[in-house]
């Protein structure tokens, strides 16, 4: 049975740590970091993408492109409590020569699948990864987390629609649906709903979900596993908080890319300790 409060308190941790890395590089992406600790908790934690610390290469494990590089506190924890490297490493965050950048590479980091942070090309890395693994007749799965704002971005539909033209069964994509991004609301920016109809259109199958409740992330994943016996592709769209787990941070534009003072960081800390 999945131990739905222990994962919760693995995207606390996620949520913690990230905020320490970025006030100690006194840079960074806060708001976009916590509002994704949840689904990766729900992935590595709940026993959905299966991952080798000991391998990071294992030919076996399952793929996860997270499209929103700039997020990188949020992955770079969660694969420090998956056991890739030790946590306290990623300390050091934006220090000139350490391998955790402020955007996420491949090439440094242990865990990290794709070099990201150009928005919106992660979808269609996703896509070619997963027509390799159909070619190779493989069970591998992949995941992809994708921002909303980068969804204004027209290769995402161009991977969209060859996601589903090549019946890409075993992939399930997640849009971290926080409705903000770094030039305010995305409705305002560049309005995106109704964004569920859009991926319907383009022959994908849709859920939605509370994207912090961490049962509902692992049956919506639960249920596309499900669905991977089909053709279709699954968009997960998971409606979220910007900020979530610090009240002020929650659903603010200026914490798109702020990094909190020692005050800030504090009263941070102490909230998500609770």
């Amino acid at each position: 049975m999945t131990d739905y409060k222990e994962i919760a308190a693995k995207a606390s941790e996620i949520r913690i740590n990230s905020l320490k890395m970025i006030h100690a590089a006194a840079s960074g992406h806060p708001g976009g970091s916590l509002s994704i600790s949840d689904i990766l908790a729900t992935l590595y934690f709940g026993g959905h993408l299966r991952h080798n610390p000991q391998d990071p290469e294992d030919p076996s494990r399952d793929i996860l492109v997270q499209s929103k590089g700039h997020a990188s506190p949020a992955l770079y924890s969660c694969l420090g409590l998956a056991g890739f490297y030790p946590i306290e490493d990623t300390i050091t965050f934006r220090e000139l020569g350490s391998k955790f950048q402020g955007h996420i590479d491949r090439t440094k980091v242990p865990g990290v699948e794709i070099s990201t942070g150009s928005l919106g090309h992660g979808l269609s890395n996703a896509v070619g990864i997963a027509i390799a693994a159909k070619l190779d007749k493989s069970d591998r799965k992949v995941f992809a987390i994708l921002s909303d704002g980068e969804l204004q971005e027209g290769s995402n539909w161009e991977a969209t629609m060859s996601a589903a033209h090549f019946k890409l069964s075993n992939l399930v994509a997640f849009v971290d649906r926080n409705r903000i991004q770094l030039d305010g609301w995305t409705e305002e920016t560049m309005g995106l709903d109704p964004l569920a109809d859009k991926f319907k259109a383009f022959n994908w199958e849709v859920l939605e979900i509370d994207g912090h409740n961490i049962e509902e992330i692992d049956q919506a994943l639960n249920k596309a596993q499900g669905l991977g016996s089909g053709d279709k592709p699954v968009m997960i769209l998971a409606n979220t908080v910007k900020g979530k787990g610090v009240s002020f941070m929650e659903d603010e534009v200026a914490w798109h890319g702020v990094a909190p003072k020692d005050e800030d960081l504090n009263k941070a800390l102490e909230e998500l300790a609770k």
